[in-house]
């Protein structure tokens, strides 16, 4: 009698339909990670942009500042956006006008149509003349009124230190 050795030939079909289905599964887990990496890359790139913008304004002037930004073929499009919000602890005795401000800045970055990232602060200043004309809108802080010369997020989530301009953003929203 002679010996069977070696596979079949349905065994190696098989066989090899069951590797092809495992490539074509690891490459498409590859080129998803490849994706991720990229969304994450232009991610990061707003919200630093965003955080820029932020951190560009020193003195808050009441109005809206529109721009683009180009990076690796993507354009970030932003826009600030400073408003004076209404803050009756800083008003005094209503017989002068009050030595400080509270200015809500907001800033927009959209990307990829359908992206976008806002970092929102509050700041308080000096009122000077330069800052515009006052007028408040009726929005309040959602946390207590911030003390002179400090500045509180908009959002209930904890900052675990205040960078060195005084200034203190909130986390990103993302949409």
């Amino acid at each position: 009698m002679r010996a069977d050795r070696g596979f079949t030939l349905i065994e190696v079909i098989v066989a090899l339909a069951i590797l092809s289905v495992a490539v074509v599964a690891s490459i498409q887990g590859f080129a998803q990670g490849l994706r991720l990496l990229k969304l994450a890359g232009e991610h990061q790139h707003a919200a630093l942009l965003a955080d820029h913008k932020l951190r560009e304004i020193v003195t808050p002037t009441i109005g809206s500042e529109q721009g683009e930004d180009e990076r690796d073929g993507s354009t970030f499009a932003w826009e600030t956006t400073t408003t004076e919000v209404v803050a009756p602890d800083l008003a005094g005795d209503g017989t002068r006008p009050p030595a400080w401000r509270v200015f809500q800045i907001g800033v927009k970055v959209r990307w990829g149509g359908r992206r976008e990232v806002e970092v929102t602060t509050l700041r308080t200043a000096v009122a000077t003349t330069e800052m515009g004309a006052s007028t408040p809108t009726t929005a309040s802080p959602r946390s207590s009124t911030p003390s002179p010369g400090a500045s509180s997020p908009t959002t209930s989530s904890p900052s675990t230190s205040s960078p060195p301009t005084g200034t203190t953003p909130s986390a990103p929203k993302t949409r």
